[in-house]
């Protein structure tokens, strides 16, 4: 027999879970907008249907556990409370954003956020743990 699972989410919690979700939909259905527009330039591998996947699984960490992710980090970022005018001013490029224009769609860090973001080459960031960066 299947045991039973309780929810142990306050409606408060819940409804924060929604509303970062829908951020990050909305958030990134513009990014895919101004990438066809050609207002961001590069690559931008969008996070839209993946955004229950981030909310849960920072939602059982804590703020001051250290967040590493791959090359589609915008829901990352924005999921660990990073104001969403500094990631679109990354995306396009802007000295305001993120990382100083510099990093755009797939490199993305903040430090007060302890969020030090995408790699796009698959396995680059487990040798951090390796090395304690990520205890």
């Amino acid at each position: 027999m299947a045991k039973k699972i309780s929810n142990s989410f306050s409606n408060k919690e819940l409804l924060g879970f929604y509303e970062k979700m829908f951020l990050i939909r909305k958030f990134e259905e513009k990014a895919g907008q101004l990438y066809g527009a050609g207002k961001i330039g590069g690559f931008c591998h969008l996070y839209i249907g993946q955004e229950a996947v981030v909310t849960g699984i920072l939602s059982s960490i804590q703020s001051e556990d250290t967040v590493v992710t791959s090359y589609r980090d915008h829901g990352h970022i924005l999921a660990r409370g990073v104001d969403p005018k500094y990631v679109m001013a990354e995306l396009t490029g802007r000295k305001d954003g993120i990382s100083k224009g510099k990093g755009g769609s797939m490199h993305m860090f903040s430090k007060a956020n302890r969020f030090y973001g995408g790699h796009g080459i698959v396995g680059a960031k487990f040798h951090w743990c390796w090395f304690g960066f990520c205890s």
